[in-house]
């Protein structure tokens, strides 16, 4: 059986690929969030005057708020403004069934911003990239009220 590498395969390859994890993952857990029930998000923040200050980029799936990046303009470090949009993200995610949240961070990012508000460490992957380190954090979020 010959194994290749494929830069970019066809779509049909990737639509094959795609659709025959999905029909395992249903197989095994029939009531599993199927991939199209995925909520892509943005939490944008922005001064007086409307100019971007940051921003987060997360995705809700399997019951997940997974933070895929954040970024706050050096003049909003500090200020407060993360934490809000940690917050409100969090919010969305639980009003969207999340019940936790996911982030990875590097060494230079924001570990201990994220440690502030909340998530505990999961693992570091020493290393990636060289010279440097991975962490993964977790949070439990609040459920919402009844």
């Amino acid at each position: 059986m010959p194994v290749t590498i494929d830069r970019d395969p066809s779509e049909a390859i990737r639509s094959a690929l795609s659709k025959g994890i999905a029909g395992f993952n249903r197989h095994t857990i029939p009531d599993l969030e199927p991939n199209e029930a995925e909520i892509r998000f943005h939490a944008i923040a922005t001064d007086e005057s409307g100019n971007l200050l940051g921003g987060l980029r997360g995705t809700c799936y399997w019951n997940t708020l997974h933070i895929e990046l954040l970024w706050l303009a050096d003049r909003a470090r500090g200020t407060g403004v993360g934490r809000q949009m940690i917050e409100n993200a969090e919010a969305f995610a639980v009003q969207n069934g999340c019940e936790k949240a996911l982030v990875e961070t590097t060494s230079w990012q924001a570990r201990p911003f994220y440690e502030r508000n909340g998530y505990e460490l999961l693992a570091t992957l020493e290393g990636r990239p060289k010279g440097h380190a991975t962490h993964y954090l977790s949070k439990t979020l609040a459920s919402p009220k009844s």
